[in-house]
């Protein structure tokens, strides 16, 4: 039979054990927990990534191109939003002298027919870097070009500037009032497209829009060089005007071609170095 002594040292000995064991199970569901945190994150972070973004328009392009360039770190610079306009309740169509007050926010409908196609329409744009005249193609897309009459006649267009420039399919994006990035939410309505089958060359007015139909607005892109062909094959966007004037002035504008900074969820290729500003955007008819 053990002694007293034995006895309390076999006892001891169990109690250390015992302790030992709890120890283990506790830092092992310590590693556990932390395990769970980082992996609840990580998978966090990634959701927020993947549904982080706007209501903004833009044309595709390739990734590859896209991660090429959006390297740099601060990227280029940014305007200011335009100060917010007028709400404008029910549709009537601007006045034709431009005196229309500048009205950012319409009705959910797109705009009705306020020119008259058989007449000729020319969108004189002044800006940071020189004038552009646009010819607007009232006889193809009448709706599309009556769209930007409507917004410029609002004075829409007016202090917006080129925040995208993508110089793998040469194209210049404005038309983005509130965020003066590819986010912009918009006039608040949609309109259809006018068509499809396009080809796409240098002096081409363009509207954007998402990946899904009748889902253009207020942006738009400028093709100011060959590249654009790339777009051919999905010929979805609508060409509602051409550059007649001022195309040299577009083109040294992509010059100004600075990378978007990495992961940027606003900024997608690239903008100019320098804020190019479209003061504003009158119409001639005749």
């Amino acid at each position: 039979m053990p002694s007293e002594k034995r006895e309390r040292q076999r006892e001891g000995r169990l109690a250390r054990q015992e302790e030992l064991r709890l120890a283990q199970q506790k830092a092992k569901r310590r590693r556990q927990l932390i395990i769970t945190v980082v992996l609840v994150v990580a998978l966090g972070g990634v959701f927020y990534l993947a549904t982080r973004g706007g209501g903004g328009k833009s044309v595709a392009t390739n990734s590859t191109t896209t991660s090429s360039t959006a390297n740099t770190a601060a990227g280029p610079p940014k305007a200011q939003p335009v100060p917010a306009g007028a709400k404008l309740n029910s549709w009537t169509c601007p006045k034709a002298d431009g005196s229309s007050p500048r009205t950012d926010q319409f009705p959910s409908t797109s705009p009705p027919m306020c020119i008259e196609p058989a007449k000729t329409y020319t969108a004189h744009l002044t800006t940071s870097e020189g004038n552009v005249d646009i010819a607007l193609d009232t006889k193809k897309t009448p709706n599309t070009a009556n769209n930007y009459v409507v917004l410029s006649r609002f004075h829409y267009f007016d202090g917006t500037t080129i925040d995208r420039i993508d110089t793998s399919i040469d194209i210049l994006q404005t038309g983005s009032p509130k965020t003066q990035d590819i986010t912009d939410p918009g006039p608040g309505y949609n309109i259809k497209d006018e068509g499809s089958g396009f080809k796409y060359a240098a002096g081409d007015v363009v509207m954007a829009r998402s990946s899904g139909p009748d889902s253009g607005s207020s942006q738009y892109f400028f093709v100011v060089g060959p590249k654009a062909s790339a777009l051919d094959a999905q010929g979805t966007y609508v060409t509602f005007g051409h550059v007649s004037t001022g195309l040299d002035v577009l083109q040294k504008v992509e010059g100004l071609f600075e990378a978007c900074p990495a992961g940027s969820q606003s900024c997608l290729g690239g903008a100019p170095s320098r804020v190019v500003t479209i003061s504003t955007v009158t119409i001639t008819e005749a």
